[in-house]
């Protein structure tokens, strides 16, 4: 039987699982786990902890290329989480529903007998 939060699972995700889909829906609230990560690399690369990398980055390469680099990690970071996330919701939805189904087809056939 399920349980009432697996119920009000089943209800929220048949009313929101498109407007959850959207592109939009997925990058904002994702990027904010990608700005965490950016920022954390950003200060490792600032302490100094590997001197040796940071001598090589800082003669041979260029700040656009650290800053178009975060800014990717971000990007991706955002989508990919935001879609591993609804992925799992969807695959919820998926197993609670057809248990749901499974039980009114067991409680149909102990009605019938």
């Amino acid at each position: 039987m399920l349980s009432d939060k697996e119920k009000a699972f089943i209800e929220y995700w048949e009313e929101n699982r498109l407007k959850e889909k959207s592109i939009y829906r997925q990058i904002f609230p994702g990027i904010q786990i990608g700005l965490c990560i950016g920022i954390a690399i950003l200060l490792i690369f600032n302490t100094g902890w590997y001197e040796r990398a940071n001598m090589i980055a800082q003669t041979e390469s260029s700040p656009w290329v650290l800053i178009i680099g975060i800014v990717t990690i971000i990007a991706f970071t955002g989508f990919f989480y935001k879609k591993f996330r609804w992925e799992m919701n969807e695959q919820a939805y998926h197993e609670l529903k057809a248990k749901y189904e499974v039980e009114q087809k067991e409680n149909k056939n102990d009605a019938d007998a």
